[in-house]
């Protein structure tokens, strides 16, 4: 008895080691150009949908955003979690926007969960709060910094409060099966190797985002938001 146990506890173990490797190598190679191609792609397909108007309004009153192009979770009750991503700020009395910062998202996770699925994520952070988090470096979702499903529909209605409950709101597209998706819990880091690669230079998150957003590599990107909160009613600037 002793010995089937011990078995299933070394088949569980190396069932996790092997989840853990999918979600934490998927991403080892991308370059920050490529991380920017992939989020402009992720915005086109999310501005392309029906109900992404509410996005739009949010977008256009947001102190920033944070796209991870592909958020990979596997599980199997004990799950892991991981996404490289990039920030960029905003200032909404002018539409300018700021950055770009480079992050990655990991995380783990027990409960009922099972499978593996990749998530493209869209986060517009609402308030000072919010931006503050991105701009310090390290956190934690939960807690004191909430974040919500944003909501969907064509425009928000006149009675949503956005102003704000949550210091973030998600977007999300996944491809693949999985039981329990949530942010609660991961944890968002510098990628300091994809910051110095894309800067030329080893820097501080806060310094990145203070320098306006207007490097070829990342003008397609800051077009295809502008346009977002322009739809959205808000300013924008190129």
């Amino acid at each position: 008895m002793r010995k089937k146990t011990a078995c299933n506890i070394f088949a569980y173990l190396g069932v996790m080691l092997l989840l853990a490797g999918l979600v934490f190598g998927v991403e080892a190679s991308t370059t920050p150009d490529a991380r920017i191609e992939d989020a402009l792609k992720v915005l086109k397909e999310m501005a392309a949908q029906e109900d992404c108007g509410t996005m739009s309004d949010l977008l256009a009153k947001a102190k920033g955003v944070a796209i991870f192009p592909s958020v990979v979770k596997a599980g199997l009750m004990l799950g892991a979690r991981h996404g490289k991503g990039i920030v960029l700020k905003r200032d909404p009395g002018n539409g300018q926007w700021y950055g770009p910062s480079f992050v990655e998202m990991t995380g783990l996770s027990y409960g009922l969960q099972i499978g593996v699925q990749s998530t493209a994520l869209v986060l517009v952070i609402t308030n000072e709060r919010g931006m503050k988090s991105f701009e310090e470096g390290s956190f934690t979702f939960g807690g004191d910094l909430t974040v919500a499903a944003g909501p969907l529909g064509r425009h928000l209605e006149a009675g949503t409060d956005i102003d704000l409950k949550a210091a973030i709101y998600s977007y999300s597209m996944s491809k693949g099966a999985f039981i329990g998706f949530s942010l609660e819990g991961a944890k968002v880091n510098p990628d300091e190797a994809a910051n110095e690669l894309y800067w030329k230079r080893a820097d501080s998150s806060s310094e990145f985002l203070k320098h306006r957003a207007t490097d070829s590599r990342i003008r397609p990107l800051i077009r295809e938001l502008s346009s977002l909160v322009f739809k959205g009613g808000g300013k924008t600037s190129v």
